[in-house]
């Protein structure tokens, strides 16, 4: 294997492993019925600003000052600050943590982080799919994905909920 390939594949091992040890996996057991459930949505909300400088403390200034920075919409991230080095930069909530943590739901749960070009390209797509499900309050499980609430459904080709 060349050199490109093995720092391409020990920067996937490395984001991969950062995003399986993600925040609130360290929760004591006292606290399995503190967030039972998803709170109202703007308890999650950060000031715009207030996110971008939050995220961009994720990486030295050097890289984050040229970097994207993305912030929580109400359907998902957005671009907040389109950057030209290729690191992207975001705060991330509980959510990435396993769905049965529970610290999951905790809404005060907010941590920097920031992805080199490659983590950007490979495990930031799915780090975006992943809140787009919990904020449309879908799961994954047993390879497919179920809701949360009984009665909902995505539509096919939408990220809508139907009834």
């Amino acid at each position: 294997m060349n050199a490109k390939k093995c720092a391409a594949v020990a920067a996937l091992i490395f984001s991969l492993t950062v995003v399986c040890a993600g925040p609130g996996q360290t929760q004591a057991q006292d606290d399995k019925d503190k967030y039972p459930n998803m709170a109202p949505l703007d308890q999650y909300m950060m000031e715009r600003d207030a996110e971008i400088a939050l995220a961009r403390t994720a990486a030295p200034e050097d890289i984050s000052r040229d970097a994207t920075v993305l912030v929580m919409g109400r359907h998902g991230h957005e671009t907040a600050v389109e950057g030209k080095n290729g690191f992207v930069c975001l705060v991330e909530r509980a959510r990435m943590a396993p769905f049965d943590n529970p610290g999951f739901w905790n809404s005060k749960n907010r941590n920097p982080d920031c992805y080199n070009p490659p983590s950007a390209r490979t495990v930031l797509p799915l780090i975006k799919m992943r809140t787009e499900m919990v904020l449309a309050k879908l799961s994954p499980s047993s390879g497919r994905v179920e809701p949360f609430a009984p009665g909902t459904r995505l539509r096919p080709g939408s990220r809508q909920t139907a009834t």
